[in-house]
């Protein structure tokens, strides 16, 4: 509630809907009372716990429960976007069931924002789906081009395939093949070829393509990074008298710093595919990056994400022959 207030403030126009316990909720908006105005509370006492398998919270939670009722908001138009900290593989599972994927696209895939060197890419598939064939590859690699367009505004997205080596005879045949099929048609951005896992930070690309089981290790791995060189930091500004004094006169670089490299700041994971637009939160962020994930599905909203997305992925499906590519 507290991350619904201060995107409230970033954008003024923006209108909520609280699925829950109404009591505990209006609790909340007493102490945020900004809200009281901006929002419209539908009670529910059934919740998706974290630990549910998502079979079971698709079996039992359909219908009645907080998750499933905002999603089924989005696709009754009540709602532009849904935004949970809930149970991800629920989340996916019903908002697929509920929303629906767009025509031509078999799975959907969670887009992450990664911050890189020189501005932010698109990475997807960071943990949707366990394995991709080249057609799917491809499929997310359109879907992360209109992403990227939406939110950077750039006419033609730089697209890479993340592998192995950037060598074509490098890499898994699903990957190579989805590369020579990009390398000879003319998809909607403009195709790098192979990147590696040191390109990302980078920038070298706007938008990383891989399949969900190596997108989440890479994800989780970077945020591990992240605060282990926050770590490391802090011990040394704290060594001896002289590190101290030395990061009091850099105390605005080191703010700068920790800034760039939060990542509340980038909070929220995009599904992408689906007849509609629904946001992971991390479950175990704050008001900062609840606030991101909000701002996130707004921009989205906003850009007609879905629109585009639709009609790049039937325009490409067209010009696209897969079995041509050996």
């Amino acid at each position: 509630m507290a991350g619904a207030g201060l995107s409230l403030v970033r954008h003024p126009d923006i209108r909520y809907l609280f699925f829950g316990e109404e009591p505990a909720i209006e609790e909340q908006i007493a102490r945020h009372p900004r809200l009281s105005e901006k929002c419209e509370i539908v009670h529910t006492d059934v919740a998706v716990a974290m630990d549910q398998r998502p079979s079971q919270a698709l079996r039992k939670g359909r219908w009645k429960s907080s998750m499933w009722l905002a999603i089924e908001a989005v696709k009754e138009g009540r709602a532009d976007a849904v935004v949970s900290a809930g149970n991800t593989g629920a989340l996916m599972a019903m908002s697929k069931f509920c929303l629906k994927t767009l025509p031509e696209i078999e799975r959907p895939a969670i887009a992450a924002i990664w911050p890189t060197v020189s501005a932010e890419c698109v990475v997807l598939d960071v943990g949707a789906n366990v394995g991709a064939d080249a057609g799917q590859l491809i499929d997310f690699a359109v879907m992360g081009a209109a992403m990227s367009r939406a939110l950077c505004e750039l006419e033609r997205p730089s697209v890479g395939l993340l592998n192995i080596g950037v060598e074509e005879v490098k890499g898994l045949e699903e990957i190579r093949k989805a590369g020579a099929a990009l390398r000879t048609c003319d998809p909607p951005f403009r195709y790098h070829g192979f990147v590696e896992g040191d390109d990302v930070g980078q920038g070298l690309v706007d938008v990383v393509v891989t399949e969900g089981f190596t997108g989440n290790i890479a994800l989780k791995t970077a945020e591990g990074t992240a605060k282990q060189i926050g770590a490391y930091l802090r011990a040394a500004m704290n060594r001896s008298m002289f590190a101290r004094i030395g990061a009091f006169l850099a105390q605005g670089a080191f703010r700068a710093l920790k800034d760039k490299m939060d990542p509340r700041q980038l909070n929220g994971g995009v599904f992408l595919g689906l007849n509609g637009i629904v946001i992971k939160s991390h479950g175990g962020t704050d008001a900062t990056g609840f606030a991101s994930a909000v701002d996130l599905g707004y921009d989205m909203a906003r850009s007609g994400l879905v629109a585009r997305m639709s009609d790049d992925v039937a325009r490409f499906h067209d010009a696209l022959d897969l079995d041509s590519v050996a």
